[in-house]
Protein backbone atom coordinates (compact mmCIF):
# COMPACT_ATOMS: atom_id res chain seq x y z
CA UNK A 1 0.00 0.00 0.00
CA UNK A 2 0.96 3.86 -1.00
CA UNK A 3 0.25 7.23 0.16
CA UNK A 4 -0.56 8.18 -3.73
CA UNK A 5 -3.76 9.43 -4.65
CA UNK A 6 -6.10 7.70 -6.97
CA UNK A 7 -9.70 6.67 -7.77
CA UNK A 8 -12.16 4.70 -5.45
CA UNK A 9 -11.79 1.81 -7.82
CA UNK A 10 -8.59 1.13 -8.08
CA UNK A 11 -8.09 1.69 -4.50
CA UNK A 12 -10.51 -0.68 -3.72
CA UNK A 13 -9.54 -3.60 -5.79
CA UNK A 14 -6.23 -3.46 -4.10
CA UNK A 15 -7.30 -3.21 -0.99
CA UNK A 16 -10.23 -6.22 -1.13
CA UNK A 17 -8.41 -8.15 -3.67
CA UNK A 18 -4.78 -7.59 -3.67
CA UNK A 19 -2.37 -10.29 -2.42
CA UNK A 20 -2.10 -8.58 1.33
CA UNK A 21 -6.09 -7.42 0.72
CA UNK A 22 -8.58 -7.70 3.15
CA UNK A 23 -10.30 -10.81 1.38
CA UNK A 24 -7.02 -12.17 0.43
CA UNK A 25 -4.89 -12.68 3.58
CA UNK A 26 -5.68 -14.58 5.82
CA UNK A 27 -3.98 -12.58 8.55
CA UNK A 28 -6.22 -9.45 8.08
CA UNK A 29 -9.30 -11.59 8.17
CA UNK A 30 -8.80 -15.37 9.11
CA UNK A 31 -12.42 -15.84 9.67
CA UNK A 32 -13.20 -14.61 6.39
CA UNK A 33 -16.23 -12.24 5.76
CA UNK A 34 -18.26 -13.47 8.76
CA UNK A 35 -15.58 -12.27 11.27
CA UNK A 36 -16.58 -8.69 10.35
CA UNK A 37 -20.40 -8.48 9.45
CA UNK A 38 -23.26 -10.53 9.52
CA UNK A 39 -25.21 -12.03 6.66
CA UNK A 40 -28.50 -13.81 6.06
CA UNK A 41 -26.38 -16.57 5.44
CA UNK A 42 -25.08 -16.59 9.01
CA UNK A 43 -28.52 -15.33 10.95
CA UNK A 44 -30.48 -18.45 10.09
CA UNK A 45 -29.87 -21.95 8.33
CA UNK A 46 -33.65 -21.29 7.36
CA UNK A 47 -31.63 -18.77 4.52
CA UNK A 48 -29.74 -21.93 2.97
CA UNK A 49 -33.10 -23.95 3.65
CA UNK A 50 -35.05 -21.27 1.03
CA UNK A 51 -31.97 -21.26 -0.98
CA UNK A 52 -32.16 -25.45 -1.55
CA UNK A 53 -35.78 -24.79 -2.39
CA UNK A 54 -35.18 -21.93 -4.64
CA UNK A 55 -32.54 -24.84 -6.56
CA UNK A 56 -35.43 -27.72 -6.32
CA UNK A 57 -37.71 -25.48 -8.12
CA UNK A 58 -35.25 -24.15 -10.71
CA UNK A 59 -34.64 -28.11 -11.31
CA UNK A 60 -38.07 -28.73 -11.93
CA UNK A 61 -38.72 -25.67 -14.44
CA UNK A 62 -35.91 -26.70 -16.39
CA UNK A 63 -36.96 -30.36 -16.27
CA UNK A 64 -33.53 -31.70 -15.08
CA UNK A 65 -32.64 -34.24 -12.01
CA UNK A 66 -29.22 -32.83 -12.37
CA UNK A 67 -28.24 -28.79 -12.03
CA UNK A 68 -25.65 -26.96 -10.71
CA UNK A 69 -25.13 -24.70 -8.04
CA UNK A 70 -22.96 -21.56 -8.02
CA UNK A 71 -22.24 -19.45 -5.29
CA UNK A 72 -20.45 -16.54 -5.94
CA UNK A 73 -18.57 -14.45 -3.38
CA UNK A 74 -18.42 -17.71 -1.28
CA UNK A 75 -16.87 -16.97 1.70
CA UNK A 76 -15.77 -19.76 3.50
CA UNK A 77 -18.57 -21.86 1.95
CA UNK A 78 -21.02 -21.40 4.55
CA UNK A 79 -24.31 -20.97 2.10
CA UNK A 80 -23.28 -24.11 -0.13
CA UNK A 81 -22.77 -26.33 2.85
CA UNK A 82 -26.06 -25.23 4.32
CA UNK A 83 -27.57 -25.84 1.19
CA UNK A 84 -26.35 -29.27 0.99
CA UNK A 85 -27.28 -30.05 4.08
CA UNK A 86 -30.72 -28.70 3.52
CA UNK A 87 -31.11 -30.72 0.17
CA UNK A 88 -29.81 -34.34 2.20
CA UNK A 89 -33.64 -33.63 4.75
CA UNK A 90 -35.76 -33.30 1.21
CA UNK A 91 -37.47 -36.36 -0.03
CA UNK A 92 -37.35 -35.53 -3.67
CA UNK A 93 -34.12 -33.75 -4.57
CA UNK A 94 -31.61 -33.50 -7.85
CA UNK A 95 -28.29 -34.25 -7.41
CA UNK A 96 -26.33 -31.06 -7.41
CA UNK A 97 -22.96 -29.94 -8.56
CA UNK A 98 -21.92 -27.56 -6.24
CA UNK A 99 -19.37 -24.32 -6.82
CA UNK A 100 -18.18 -21.63 -4.61
CA UNK A 101 -16.30 -19.00 -6.93
CA UNK A 102 -13.94 -16.76 -4.10
CA UNK A 103 -10.66 -15.13 -4.37
CA UNK A 104 -9.32 -16.77 -1.14
CA UNK A 105 -7.74 -19.76 -0.59
CA UNK A 106 -10.09 -22.96 0.11
CA UNK A 107 -10.80 -23.16 3.44
CA UNK A 108 -9.61 -26.45 5.35
CA UNK A 109 -12.11 -29.07 6.01
CA UNK A 110 -14.94 -27.90 3.47
CA UNK A 111 -17.26 -30.78 1.92
CA UNK A 112 -15.10 -32.47 -0.56
CA UNK A 113 -18.34 -32.18 -2.67
CA UNK A 114 -17.76 -28.73 -3.16
CA UNK A 115 -15.40 -27.30 -6.28
CA UNK A 116 -13.25 -24.10 -5.65
CA UNK A 117 -12.63 -22.13 -8.49
CA UNK A 118 -11.97 -18.08 -9.17
CA UNK A 119 -14.27 -17.54 -11.67
CA UNK A 120 -18.12 -19.26 -12.03
CA UNK A 121 -17.84 -21.88 -14.09
CA UNK A 122 -19.24 -21.31 -17.68
CA UNK A 123 -22.19 -23.36 -19.55
CA UNK A 124 -23.60 -24.86 -16.16
CA UNK A 125 -27.00 -25.00 -15.62
CA UNK A 126 -28.86 -24.47 -12.75
CA UNK A 127 -28.98 -21.60 -10.37
CA UNK A 128 -26.33 -19.24 -9.76
CA UNK A 129 -26.47 -17.24 -6.32
CA UNK A 130 -24.42 -13.75 -5.35
CA UNK A 131 -25.57 -12.56 -1.83
CA UNK A 132 -23.65 -9.78 -1.02
CA UNK A 133 -21.49 -10.07 -3.68
CA UNK A 134 -21.80 -7.10 -6.15
CA UNK A 135 -21.49 -4.43 -3.42
CA UNK A 136 -17.70 -5.52 -2.91
CA UNK A 137 -17.12 -4.80 -6.83
CA UNK A 138 -14.97 -1.69 -6.64
CA UNK A 139 -16.36 0.84 -8.44
CA UNK A 140 -15.48 4.55 -9.29
CA UNK A 141 -17.00 7.39 -6.97
CA UNK A 142 -17.71 10.56 -8.58
CA UNK A 143 -19.02 14.05 -6.52
CA UNK A 144 -20.52 17.06 -7.94
CA UNK A 145 -18.20 20.16 -7.58
CA UNK A 146 -19.02 23.72 -6.51
CA UNK A 147 -20.30 24.12 -10.00
CA UNK A 148 -22.61 20.58 -10.43
CA UNK A 149 -19.61 19.43 -12.32
CA UNK A 150 -19.39 15.69 -11.78
CA UNK A 151 -15.46 15.08 -10.85
CA UNK A 152 -14.18 11.70 -9.86
CA UNK A 153 -13.00 11.24 -6.14
CA UNK A 154 -9.32 9.92 -5.50
CA UNK A 155 -8.61 9.08 -2.23
CA UNK A 156 -5.57 8.36 -0.25
CA UNK A 157 -4.44 4.81 0.48
CA UNK A 158 -2.73 5.53 4.46
CA UNK A 159 -6.05 7.26 5.39
CA UNK A 160 -8.94 7.37 3.56
CA UNK A 161 -8.55 11.06 2.80
CA UNK A 162 -10.75 12.65 -0.15
CA UNK A 163 -10.01 15.08 -3.04
CA UNK A 164 -11.69 15.74 -6.24
CA UNK A 165 -10.01 14.78 -8.93
CA UNK A 166 -10.79 15.12 -13.07
CA UNK A 167 -14.31 15.33 -14.28
CA UNK A 168 -16.17 12.08 -15.14
CA UNK A 169 -15.83 11.82 -18.66
CA UNK A 170 -16.67 8.66 -21.23
CA UNK A 171 -18.67 5.92 -21.01
CA UNK A 172 -18.96 7.06 -16.94
CA UNK A 173 -20.23 9.97 -17.61
CA UNK A 174 -23.01 8.35 -19.33
CA UNK A 175 -23.96 5.81 -17.79
CA UNK A 176 -24.28 8.54 -14.65
CA UNK A 177 -26.23 10.44 -16.72
CA UNK A 178 -28.80 7.05 -17.51
CA UNK A 179 -28.76 5.98 -13.86
CA UNK A 180 -27.29 8.76 -11.13
CA UNK A 181 -27.70 12.43 -12.31
CA UNK A 182 -25.79 14.30 -9.74
CA UNK A 183 -27.86 17.49 -9.75
CA UNK A 184 -26.44 19.86 -7.00
CA UNK A 185 -23.03 20.47 -5.43
CA UNK A 186 -21.91 18.06 -2.89
CA UNK A 187 -24.09 14.96 -4.53
CA UNK A 188 -22.18 11.65 -4.54
CA UNK A 189 -22.49 8.69 -6.39
CA UNK A 190 -20.91 5.10 -6.81
CA UNK A 191 -20.65 4.81 -10.60
CA UNK A 192 -22.16 0.87 -11.40
CA UNK A 193 -20.35 -0.08 -14.85
CA UNK A 194 -17.83 -1.94 -13.20
CA UNK A 195 -20.91 -3.95 -11.71
CA UNK A 196 -23.15 -4.44 -14.32
CA UNK A 197 -20.45 -5.98 -16.51
CA UNK A 198 -19.62 -8.42 -13.22
CA UNK A 199 -23.60 -9.22 -13.31
CA UNK A 200 -23.66 -9.57 -17.01
CA UNK A 201 -20.72 -11.69 -17.32
CA UNK A 202 -22.36 -13.57 -14.36
CA UNK A 203 -25.57 -14.11 -15.81
CA UNK A 204 -24.12 -15.05 -19.03
CA UNK A 205 -22.28 -17.73 -17.50
CA UNK A 206 -25.56 -19.97 -17.45
CA UNK A 207 -26.39 -21.97 -20.36
CA UNK A 208 -29.81 -22.07 -18.50
CA UNK A 209 -31.59 -21.37 -15.35
CA UNK A 210 -31.62 -18.88 -12.88
CA UNK A 211 -29.04 -16.60 -11.64
CA UNK A 212 -30.05 -14.36 -8.41
CA UNK A 213 -28.30 -11.58 -7.18
CA UNK A 214 -29.14 -10.58 -3.15
CA UNK A 215 -27.91 -7.23 -1.98
CA UNK A 216 -28.59 -3.75 -0.33
CA UNK A 217 -29.59 -1.94 -3.02
CA UNK A 218 -31.64 1.50 -4.78
CA UNK A 219 -33.13 2.28 -7.73
CA UNK A 220 -33.28 5.33 -9.90
CA UNK A 221 -35.49 7.84 -8.36
CA UNK A 222 -34.75 6.90 -4.93
CA UNK A 223 -30.71 7.15 -4.99
CA UNK A 224 -29.35 7.93 -1.63
CA UNK A 225 -27.78 11.62 -2.59
CA UNK A 226 -24.65 10.92 -0.85
CA UNK A 227 -23.77 7.43 -1.87
CA UNK A 228 -23.45 4.73 0.54
CA UNK A 229 -19.32 3.96 0.25
CA UNK A 230 -18.59 2.27 4.13
CA UNK A 231 -16.11 0.25 5.69
CA UNK A 232 -16.85 -2.27 8.09
CA UNK A 233 -14.58 -4.48 10.56
CA UNK A 234 -14.64 -6.87 13.39
CA UNK A 235 -18.76 -6.48 13.40
CA UNK A 236 -18.86 -3.12 12.97
CA UNK A 237 -19.06 0.33 10.26
CA UNK A 238 -15.74 2.07 10.54
CA UNK A 239 -14.51 4.55 8.07
CA UNK A 240 -13.58 3.18 4.66
CA UNK A 241 -9.64 3.57 4.45
CA UNK A 242 -8.82 1.54 1.47
CA UNK A 243 -5.35 0.22 3.57
CA UNK A 244 -6.66 -3.16 3.57
CA UNK A 245 -7.75 -3.43 6.71
CA UNK A 246 -11.58 -3.59 6.58
CA UNK A 247 -14.62 -4.55 4.26
CA UNK A 248 -15.23 -1.74 2.05
CA UNK A 249 -18.90 -1.76 0.31
CA UNK A 250 -21.53 0.11 -1.32
CA UNK A 251 -25.28 -0.60 -2.18
CA UNK A 252 -26.05 -1.88 -5.52
CA UNK A 253 -27.72 -0.28 -8.15
CA UNK A 254 -29.79 -3.34 -9.13
CA UNK A 255 -31.95 -1.89 -12.06
CA UNK A 256 -28.73 -0.73 -13.94
CA UNK A 257 -27.40 -4.16 -13.44
CA UNK A 258 -30.18 -5.60 -14.55
CA UNK A 259 -30.39 -3.62 -17.85
CA UNK A 260 -26.74 -4.81 -18.42
CA UNK A 261 -27.79 -8.41 -18.39
CA UNK A 262 -30.75 -7.61 -20.39
CA UNK A 263 -34.24 -6.65 -19.00
CA UNK A 264 -36.17 -10.16 -19.99
CA UNK A 265 -36.91 -12.95 -17.66
CA UNK A 266 -35.41 -9.97 -14.91
CA UNK A 267 -37.69 -9.31 -11.37
CA UNK A 268 -36.39 -7.06 -8.99
CA UNK A 269 -38.12 -7.87 -5.51
CA UNK A 270 -37.47 -7.26 -1.88
CA UNK A 271 -35.91 -10.41 0.56
CA UNK A 272 -39.13 -10.03 2.89
CA UNK A 273 -40.96 -10.97 -0.65
CA UNK A 274 -38.64 -13.62 -1.88
CA UNK A 275 -38.40 -15.36 1.51
CA UNK A 276 -42.21 -15.71 2.01
CA UNK A 277 -42.69 -17.29 -1.53
CA UNK A 278 -40.30 -19.53 -0.88
CA UNK A 279 -41.93 -20.67 2.56
CA UNK A 280 -40.14 -18.42 5.24
CA UNK A 281 -42.82 -16.72 6.54
CA UNK A 282 -42.26 -15.62 10.84
CA UNK A 283 -45.68 -16.51 11.57
CA UNK A 284 -45.83 -17.45 15.49
CA UNK A 285 -46.77 -21.34 16.25
CA UNK A 286 -49.96 -21.45 17.95
CA UNK A 287 -50.09 -21.48 20.93
CA UNK A 288 -52.06 -24.87 21.62
CA UNK A 289 -48.80 -26.50 20.59
CA UNK A 290 -47.19 -25.46 24.10
CA UNK A 291 -49.77 -27.62 25.15
CA UNK A 292 -49.71 -30.98 23.03
CA UNK A 293 -46.08 -30.68 21.97
CA UNK A 294 -44.03 -27.96 24.08
CA UNK A 295 -40.91 -29.38 22.75
CA UNK A 296 -42.12 -29.00 18.81
CA UNK A 297 -43.90 -25.46 20.03
CA UNK A 298 -40.36 -24.08 21.95
CA UNK A 299 -38.51 -25.36 18.35
CA UNK A 300 -40.82 -23.97 15.99
CA UNK A 301 -40.86 -20.38 17.99
CA UNK A 302 -37.30 -20.05 17.48
CA UNK A 303 -37.70 -20.85 13.86
CA UNK A 304 -40.33 -18.09 13.75
CA UNK A 305 -37.90 -15.23 15.44
CA UNK A 306 -35.17 -16.57 13.12
CA UNK A 307 -37.90 -16.13 9.85
CA UNK A 308 -38.75 -12.71 10.98
CA UNK A 309 -35.10 -11.32 11.64
CA UNK A 310 -34.34 -12.61 7.84
CA UNK A 311 -37.98 -10.88 6.52
CA UNK A 312 -38.09 -7.70 8.96
CA UNK A 313 -38.30 -4.23 7.34
CA UNK A 314 -35.53 -2.04 8.02
CA UNK A 315 -33.08 -4.93 8.48
CA UNK A 316 -32.08 -8.17 6.32
CA UNK A 317 -35.84 -8.04 4.79
CA UNK A 318 -34.70 -4.64 2.82
CA UNK A 319 -32.14 -6.50 1.09
CA UNK A 320 -32.95 -6.65 -2.67
CA UNK A 321 -33.34 -9.97 -4.77
CA UNK A 322 -32.73 -9.53 -8.41
CA UNK A 323 -33.98 -12.52 -9.91
CA UNK A 324 -32.25 -13.05 -13.80
CA UNK A 325 -34.05 -15.91 -15.73
CA UNK A 326 -31.81 -17.52 -18.65
CA UNK A 327 -32.84 -20.16 -21.43
CA UNK A 328 -35.51 -22.24 -21.37
CA UNK A 329 -37.44 -22.20 -18.26
CA UNK A 330 -40.83 -21.17 -17.44
CA UNK A 331 -41.24 -17.40 -18.47
CA UNK A 332 -42.01 -14.70 -15.77
CA UNK A 333 -43.74 -11.33 -15.99
CA UNK A 334 -40.84 -8.74 -16.69
CA UNK A 335 -41.11 -6.05 -14.24
CA UNK A 336 -37.99 -3.57 -14.97
CA UNK A 337 -38.87 -1.27 -18.10
CA UNK A 338 -35.59 0.47 -18.95
CA UNK A 339 -36.39 4.61 -17.91
CA UNK A 340 -33.58 5.17 -19.81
Amino acid sequence: MTDEWRGWREAAQAALYGDEGFYRSPLRSPEGPAGHFRTSVHASPLFAAAVARLLTGTAWELGTGTVALVDVGAGRGELLTGVLAALAALPERPDVTAYAVEVAARPPGLDPRIEWCAEPPAGVTGLLFANEWLDNVPAEVAEADADGVPRYVQVRTSDGAERLGDAVSGADAAWLERWWPLTAPGERAEIGRTRDAAWARAVGSLAAGLAVAVDYAHVRGARPPFGTLTGFRGGREVRPVPDGSCDLTSHVALDACAAAAGHAGAELTDQRTALRRLGVGGDRPPIGLATTDPAGYVTALAAAGEAAELTARGGLGDFAWLLHRVGPVRPVRPVLPDRG
